[in-house]
């Protein structure tokens, strides 16, 4: 079972987030992330395989300062543990967290592929972008469609 939580605020929210992922932690999972985006509009996102407190000392060593952000932990139901499968998935200016299998991952990855796109993970972001045309809400709608499951979604966009 996967956790998500999502911020917004007048601070810095890392904290926030990593205390909603804590408060999650009796579900059981094997990485967390989170991706934040600061006043100037700059995402960044720091992903860990193992438990909470392994990406809580990492955000102590690499901060991420922002008011708003999206934070996700993971139980492998597909695909091994691994940091390059932690959440969130980013691709340029779109991070997204989602709680479900994706049945038909390998096609979405085969089409995007065709339409020029490179992947470093998941095609959730990618396919979202695709139809993001400064909406992040439609291209989610728009995106939706595409996918054989039964899941929850959460995206973060930075200003592009």
């Amino acid at each position: 079972m996967c956790g998500i939580v999502g911020a917004v605020a007048q601070r810095d929210i890392a904290e926030i987030l990593l205390e909603g992922l804590r408060r999650l932690e009796y579900r059981g999972y094997d990485s967390a992330g989170l991706a934040v985006v600061d006043n100037e509009g700059h995402m960044g996102r720091l992903r860990r395989l193992g438990k909470v407190q392994v990406l809580a000392d990492a955000l102590d060593a690499h901060p991420l300062h922002g008011g708003t952000g999206i934070a996700h932990t993971r139980w492998a139901t597909h695909g091994e543990p691994s940091e390059a499968n932690a959440h969130p998935h980013v691709s340029d200016y779109i991070a997204v967290v989602h709680n479900g299998i994706i049945e038909n991952f390998e096609p979405l990855r085969v089409l995007l592929i065709e339409r020029g796109y490179r992947f470093e993970s998941r095609p959730i972001p990618k396919l979202s972008r695709t139809w993001c045309t400064g909406n992040c809400c439609r291209a989610v709608r728009c995106s939706k469609p595409y996918f054989a499951s039964f899941l929850n979604c959460v995206a973060l966009t930075a200003p592009w």
